[in-house]
């Protein structure tokens, strides 16, 4: 697909164009602030400026950390304690990083939502959230390991349970999971392999991110309507779109504030919120915490990974038919691991000819019910298992999947759309246009 049309950078200095030939940043700046970008753009377009600040901020603080990290079982957690206590600022870098994770999440899932809802992920946008889920895939890995280092309690048995599901995969199961410990148990071969891919993968993170950000240049930003912008000439362009820089940035710069108001609050009076007390106890090998839960943000795929249990029939169903090769652990982990796969599928599991979800009446009663989903799921992965709560992860579950494999490619052929727009102007028209009667 053709660019939008737009004008381009055009070095005017002679050193400009002596750079120019030889490196063209100032074209890659240019090009990037002056992209036309669809003028109704509303509020939940703003999370790719959160995301980038959040990675850019665990990167520097992360590195900072590193200096004073000790990645050694009998002296990790005394490091920890280190940082807090005696390192100048330590405790706000910790704090920043720590809670950071938590802004990083909070701002891909409303990112990652936003896409589903607005069908940022149909053609020709296809490449462009496949790159997004694999960013999202390994910012979990990167969080999970993490997460580890502090070697408190719930780090050690987050990381045992964790790699166990490894091992219950038939056949080489055991040794993928040896290989991820560096031996048979969460020890210091552990600590070293996480401590090391910790610090590597959010440069990897930022490469993708990089990618990300090209890819969707390349192709245009979708916008609420999922209407495209006239690429027939410049001037009809220019009716759908506004520069990039000022009018977006200024508004994503608000946007930023505001959010981190609310995060350095939290940073500041409740740093510990969404950490687990147990974590601030030394890991103990020896000693079970009496309830194994994981951050806040992996607990919509823990309790999928828990509701599949040896009594739920398709479980049995399953066992029966794979002469007990896939049991009721080892399907608990293909269903927490296809619940982000359906995700990546989507935009082939989408066979509606309308992208945006604002047309869509019957999508959106199903849509909101799956928002309702994942919070429920969040919630009781956080809960103790019990069988109500065994009940509610099972229905919730199952709403999850049939959403993606049977809902929304079934509500392609049967919904009746409304009326679209023919074109961003008229959409931005009809919400900022002056009435004339005024």
């Amino acid at each position: 697909m053709a660019g939008i049309p737009h004008d381009h950078y055009e070095p005017k200095s002679g050193f400009e164009k002596w750079l120019h030939s030889r490196l063209p940043v100032a074209s890659l700046l240019s090009d990037t602030l002056t992209i036309p970008t669809p003028k109704n753009l509303n509020w939940m377009w703003i999370w790719g400026i959160v995301l980038t600040f959040c990675l850019v901020m665990q990167i520097v603080t992360g590195i900072v950390l590193a200096m004073h990290y000790t990645p050694q079982v009998d002296m990790a957690f005394k490091s920890v304690e280190h940082i807090m206590r005696d390192v100048n600022g330590g405790y706000m870098l910790r704090y920043l990083h720590a809670n950071g994770a938590s802004l990083f999440f909070m701002a891909v899932y409303l990112h990652i939502f936003r896409g589903l809802y607005y069908g940022s992920y149909k053609a020709p946008r296809e490449v462009t959230w496949v790159i997004g889920m694999i960013i999202y895939l390994l910012m979990m890995a990167t969080a999970f390991m993490g997460y580890v280092l502090p070697w408190g309690q719930m780090s050690f048995w987050g990381a045992t349970v964790i790699t166990g599901l490894f091992g219950a995969i038939p056949g080489i199961g055991p040794v993928i999971q040896e290989w991820l410990l560096g031996g048979p148990a969460v020890d210091n071969a552990t600590l070293n392999r996480f401590f090391s891919l910790h610090y590597l993968l959010p440069f990897v993170i930022a490469g993708l991110v990089g990618v990300h950000i090209w890819a969707f240049h390349t192709t245009g930003n979708n916008n609420p309507t999922g209407v495209e912008v006239r690429r027939t000439s410049k001037e009809e362009a220019a009716k759908d779109t506004l520069p990039f820089w000022p009018y977006f940035v200024i508004k994503d710069l608000f946007a930023l504030a505001v959010i981190l108001v609310v995060f350095f609050a939290v940073v500041g009076f409740m740093p510990n919120f969404l950490g687990h007390p147990d974590n601030y106890i030394e890991a103990n090998p020896l000693a079970t915490p009496a309830h194994i839960v994981p951050e806040w943000y992996f607990l919509p795929f823990y309790a999928i990974l828990r509701a599949f249990t040896a009594d739920v029939w398709a479980v049995q169903l399953v066992q029966f038919l794979s002469f007990g090769i896939i049991d009721a652990k080892f399907f608990g982990v293909l269903a927490m691991f296809g619940a982000i796969a359906v995700l990546a599928l989507v935009p082939w599991l989408d066979t509606s000819s309308v992208r945006s979800g604002r047309y869509r009446p019957k999508f959106k009663a199903w849509f909101w019910l799956l928002a309702i989903d994942f919070v429920v799921l969040m919630w009781v992965g956080a809960q103790v298992p019990n069988e109500l709560m065994a009940w509610i992860s099972l229905i919730a579950s199952t709403y999850w999947f049939a959403y993606f494999l049977v809902i929304l490619p079934l509500l392609g052929v049967l919904e009746k759309p409304m009326p679209q727009p023919a074109t961003i102007e008229e959409d931005f028209k009809s919400h900022y246009a002056p009435n004339p009667a005024e």
